[in-house]
């Protein structure tokens, strides 16, 4: 059984697609929405789908949808009650080859240590991507879920936290810098616990 992120465009299909892929062998879970407004980097529709089976299994879930189709393994992870919907966020990003692994490790401690300062932060996951299942440009993806955007939006992106020992890992002009520009932040509605 394989987490995955999918980004996909968005389409008038999306909720038909949703309800048979929720209907089909093999997948334990699935939740879709509508990229929000301040999301960059993705297609338009972000899907986190639990299921077995690889790759192929995947993209015959989505119908041949154009799709950037990440498979997850976790490296860590946090589940906090909340209940209704709610805002879940996903980063995905590239840490530049080459970068030592002992650095790595340090950038990892950074993002798994924010939900200890950013009290927005409900439910979250670190996951390296699993090139193993299918090819990549992500290395990791970041994801947490938020009780509303301005949890995202506010806080988060404004904690002293986020700018002292997190951007400085993203800030090309910084000497400490591990990850690649490009990245996909995407944030969607969900209406119950994605990341569980």
């Amino acid at each position: 059984m394989t987490r995955w992120v999918i980004f996909t465009p968005a389409s008038d299909a999306a909720a038909g697609l949703r309800r048979a892929v929720v209907r089909l062998p093999g997948v334990r879970a699935c939740s879709v929405g509508p990229d929000l407004p301040g999301s960059f980097g993705g297609s338009g529709l972000s899907w986190d789908v639990t299921a077995d089976g690889g790759l192929s299994a995947v993209r015959s879930l989505l119908g041949g949808a154009d799709a950037d189709a990440v498979p997850l393994t976790p490296v860590a992870s946090r589940t906090v009650d909340l209940s209704g919907p709610r805002v879940k966020r996903t980063l995905a990003l590239t840490v530049r080859p080459g970068t030592p692994t002992e650095t790595v490790a340090r950038f990892e401690a950074d993002l798994m240590a924010m939900p200890d300062h950013i009290a927005t932060i409900r439910s979250w996951a670190l996951s390296r991507v699993d090139t193993t299942m299918a090819s990549s440009r992500w290395t990791h993806v970041w994801e947490q879920e938020f009780a509303d955007v301005e949890g995202l939006t506010g806080e988060y992106l404004l904690h002293p936290y986020h700018w002292t020992y997190v951007d400085r890992w993203f800030d090309s002009e910084l000497p400490s810098s591990v990850v690649a520009p490009a990245l996909a932040h995407v944030f969607r509605w969900a209406d119950a616990p994605v990341l569980t």
